[in-house]
């Protein structure tokens, strides 16, 4: 047995040395979350924090509590999401996860212990063995690159996620702000139409108005008591929206709203290198590239083990009556006699160029994202603004004359209330163009620093995505 007599200590001391090299990964202080805060704080202006304790909730209920005392802004608004929604704290969660698989990945597989008993008569044969995987030791840097890349890409997937909420966050805010200031007007109009309609209906029956005249004044009350339902429930609606992102329920469910939109700007923002921003900041195109550089490690992995996957070596030691006890080594391995590799080569090459063609699509995109988004914006501020320097100046102006020429018995009050039908239809479609320029802006900043999922068409709609449940 020379195997056995040569080498009595030499693989036990070998094993231990392979246990520490392989048990060296360890989890990092921030769990990665350092990382996310900054590219979000360099997108949103606000960072994110993980609620991993009664103490961390404690700080941010007593946070949300002090902003909620406030009617909310835009920015509190996002302050209140990122601490309090759970999907994205589901979304941080999954950072711990992807970590954890790093840090596996690090770490050489448990070995394996063999023990044998053989009785022949009164002899008896023990054998002991324990096995290390090889393998999994020589591949130990490739597949914590490989996980490294991962965790990478999970950091950048949650900070697109926060910026994601942050961002369907104020388009929730605007929405539910012009939602509200469209009820509080559409009750003013409805007034007006109920007063309008009530005096028609006591003229015709003493016979001083047509019947034809009456009916169009009741069916201008009827249409605008519709508007008004479906302003009040759009209010709502479109609050309920915001209340599902900020995660408020109970007592907290009960913030308050301003009662208009915030105003205009003075002059727009110019797009100035917007296309260069969006390749460097937008965290879609990061993730592309980084997937490919993953997929680029995963392919290397495969070539590596592409004849020989599985590679176990260990110590052996083997006692029998009246003998002495033996020593030795054991080696085993994968013949590749079916099954070569090329299948699993071709595969991880084939991914390797789908993750390439994909990252250029994401560039490609993300160029003609920023393009329409800004075009969309200009166009939002150039309208707004023309509603509130041309189209409600001269409405109020018209208002006015017609107030003058009724006081002077030139017009009467069915031209006046008829003056006011007009009017509703400047101030919505005014509210709604100042409304449009705000989900404007916010789409623009999500085509720049964000992705392109924001979708155009979503613009002066409640927004759809309220964070997945992801």
């Amino acid at each position: 047995m020379p195997l056995y007599d040569s080498l009595p200590f030499r693989p036990v001391v070998i094993g231990v040395a392979i246990l520490l090299l392989a048990g060296c990964a360890t989890f990092s202080k921030d769990g990665g979350l350092d990382t996310v805060s900054t590219l979000t704080k360099e997108r949103i202006g606000q960072p994110v924090q993980r609620i991993a304790s009664d103490k961390d909730a404690a700080a941010a209920d007593a946070t949300i509590t002090q902003l909620l005392a406030k009617p909310l802004t835009p920015d509190s608004a996002v302050q209140i999401a990122l601490l309090n929604n759970k999907g994205l704290q589901a979304s941080l969660a999954e950072l711990g996860v992807v970590e954890a698989d790093l840090v596996q990945a690090g770490r050489l597989r448990n070995p394996g212990f063999s023990f044998g008993r053989l009785r022949n008569g009164d002899d008896i044969e023990i054998d002991r063995s324990i096995i290390f995987d090889l393998v999994g030791l020589l591949t130990i840097p490739i597949r914590s690159n490989i996980e490294q890349h991962r965790f990478e890409l999970a950091k950048l997937q949650a900070a697109t996620d926060a910026v994601k909420l942050a961002v369907d966050t104020r388009r929730a805010y605007f929405n539910a702000v012009a939602a509200r200031q469209t009820a509080q007007f559409m009750d003013q109009a409805k007034e007006s139409a109920e007063a309008g309609a009530e005096l028609a209906q006591r003229m015709a029956q003493v016979g001083n108005w047509s019947k034809l005249e009456a009916a169009r004044e009741q069916a201008f009350y009827a249409d605008t008591m519709a508007q008004l339902a479906r302003a009040r429930h759009n209010a709502t609606a479109t609050r309920e929206q915001l209340t599902r992102l900020l995660g408020l329920w109970g007592e907290q469910a009960n913030y308050q709203l301003p009662e208009r939109l915030p105003d205009l700007p003075a002059a727009p923002q110019e797009a100035i290198n917007a296309e260069a921003l969006a390749m460097r900041h937008r965290l879609d195109v990061q993730m592309a590239k980084r997937n490919a550089e993953a997929t680029a490690s995963a392919l290397g992995l495969t070539r590596v083990t592409r004849f020989i996957d599985v590679l176990d070596a260990g110590y052996i030691n083997k006692s029998e009556t009246g003998k002495p006890r033996a020593n030795g080594y054991e080696v085993s391995l994968e013949l590749p006699l079916f099954d070569w590799g090329g299948a699993r080569t071709a595969k991880a090459e084939a991914l390797y160029m789908q993750s390439v063609h994909r990252a250029a699509d994401t560039a490609v995109r993300a160029r003609s994202h920023v393009h329409e988004a800004y075009s969309a914006y200009r166009t939002s501020y150039d309208l707004a603004k023309h509603y509130r320097d041309e189209i409600v100046p001269l409405r109020k102006k018209i208002s006015e004359e017609m107030q003058l020429r009724y006081n002077g018995m030139l017009a009467s009050v069915f031209e006046l209330l008829a003056d006011a039908r007009d009017q509703i239809n400047s101030v919505n479609a005014a509210i709604e163009a100042q409304r449009d320029y705000w989900l404007a802006e916010t789409d623009l900043q999500m085509a720049i620093n964000g992705h392109g999922s924001a979708t155009m068409e979503m613009r002066g709609k409640a927004p759809a995505s309220e964070q997945k449940d992801h």
